[in-house]
């Protein structure tokens, strides 16, 4: 695991925690010279795709070491942590387990899907492969660099580093974390007093995702947002500068 800090070290504490086989260098590059301005960043990249030989565990053993940072370097308390997709199911852990303490929990068009093990097995069977082989042919990186493009609106350049996480990290490490985010679950309606759970919902991802966030969280605040998932950090500066003023709103509510 490591860990990064910048920004404005006298500003509100908020935790970036990136999506499936991301890294935050990769997965926030876009909104970080924003977030810098106003806020103490703590950046986190996980066992298995931080540049060390560890192989990637489980997101509870993540979770964990999560946790402990927390406590050793901030007291047991953020002011804010942000979850890009995947990024996500750890903010809802970090809430739920409460072994430490986040004034607002920000979810950033996650999906949040969860399965049991004999089905999360199948998918990763199925979709790991896909992930990790799309980059083994120049043909084959040009077909992915378009559909990047098409769907998240990336340029060219966020399109190659996105495409690069998939062959420059363990494929055991993206199987582990993608099969252990399936069979981690959420319980329903969590709710931890002084702590709100701020949603970012991507409508372009389908009402179902609307119907976990409300399943999951009681009362939770949902942003709506014409776009499609994390496009707000991959895609073009439309997309992101009205994400990042609700981010700002959601910081600057009281508990």
């Amino acid at each position: 695991m490591r860990y990064e800090e910048m920004g404005k070290m006298t500003g509100k504490t908020l935790m970036l925690l990136p999506g499936t086989c991301c890294d935050w260098q990769t997965n926030f590059g876009k909104v970080i010279p924003r977030l810098s301005e106003k806020y103490h960043l703590i950046c986190v990249n996980y066992d298995g795709f931080d540049g060390s030989d560890v192989i990637f565990p489980d997101m509870l053993t993540v979770t964990g070491k999560i946790e402990r940072y927390i406590t050793e370097h901030h007291g047991g308390r953020l002011d804010g942590a942000i979850g890009s997709s995947l990024g996500s199911s750890f903010v809802g852990q970090l809430v739920q387990r409460k072994n430490v303490h986040i004034d607002h929990a920000i979810f950033g068009s996650p999906d949040l899907d969860q399965s049991g093990t004999i089905p999360a097995r199948l998918q990763s069977k199925l979709v790991v492969p896909l992930l990790t082989s799309f980059t083994g042919s120049q043909k084959k990186r040009d077909k992915t660099r378009d559909k990047l493009k098409s769907f998240f609106l990336m340029d060219d350049e966020t399109a190659d580093r996105f495409m690069e996480c998939f062959s420059r990290f363990s494929p055991e490490s993206i199987r582990n974390e993608y099969y252990t985010d399936l069979i981690t679950h959420l319980e329903n309606d969590i709710h931890v007093e002084h702590t709100r759970a701020h949603f970012i919902y991507a409508n372009k991802m389908g009402k179902k995702y609307l119907k976990r966030y409300k399943k999951y969280f009681r009362d939770p605040d949902i942003r709506e947002f014409d776009m499609q998932h994390e496009q707000w950090v991959f895609g073009e500066e439309k997309y992101r500068e009205p994400v990042l003023k609700v981010i700002d709103e959601f910081m600057n509510m009281p508990v």
